[in-house]
């Protein structure tokens, strides 16, 4: 690489120079499509089984939902609200430090409950095709009987997929708006720690799958 100066004279970079300059440049490009676009995110837990396992590794679309200048209020572009079944991932309540994945099954002015572990939404049972149940014949206090309560403005109310096993909106609350970082999109890496044998772990068919 070299700088064409502005009377004709060329005058050659160092090699070091050189390679400084494309790797700040590399970071910087990363930096704002992590910022901006895209960023990944690892599942640690069975929550949202069997929609997404524990070892896979997916990508977050930082756009769907809008995108502003990082520390203001300023919006670069508005994109849409979060809607009923979008899994997002967002910062948990109670520690904003910590990434939080669910899906969401309320949105606000909906009136939310859950009886007998059937979820309710504003009064009618809602027919959920990816909620999974692992102890379908114990019933626990919030865990599966639940409000009613209203999804306030600004606010939505999340849910696992793993019905049984998922702390979510019943135990902490609401989910704002604001806490939203991203919806989840692809998984584009599988890993089964359980499995025998390298060509065993990775889950080959879960590569490039679409998170609905």
């Amino acid at each position: 690489m070299s700088e064409i100066l502005g009377g004709g004279r060329r005058r050659k970079k160092s090699l070091l120079r050189e390679y400084a300059e494309a790797l700040i440049l590399a970071l910087l490009l990363a930096l704002v499509i992590r910022t901006f676009v895209v960023q990944s995110f690892k599942i640690p837990s069975e929550s949202m089984m069997n929609t997404l396992l524990v070892g896979d590794y997916l990508l977050g679309d930082k756009f769907t939902y809008g995108v502003k200048i990082p520390f203001t209020d300023i919006s670069i572009y508005d994109g849409r609200e979060p809607r009923i079944g979008d899994v997002i991932i967002f910062a948990y309540p109670k520690d904003p430090s910590i990434d939080f994945i669910k899906r969401v099954v309320g949105v606000p002015g909906d009136v939310i409950e859950v009886r007998n572990k059937q979820l309710y939404r504003n009064n009618e049972p809602v027919r959920e095709s990816y909620a999974r149940f692992t102890d379908p014949d114990n019933i626990m206090g919030v865990r599966d009987n639940y409000g009613p309560v209203t999804v306030p403005e600004g606010h939505y109310f999340m849910m696992g997929d793993n019905r049984d096993n998922s702390q979510d909106s019943r135990f902490w609350g609401f989910v704002s708006r604001d806490a939203i970082r991203a919806r989840a999109w692809r998984i584009y890496w599988s890993w089964d720690s359980q499995a025998d044998g390298l060509l065993d772990s990775v889950r080959f068919s879960r590569l490039g799958k679409a998170i609905e």
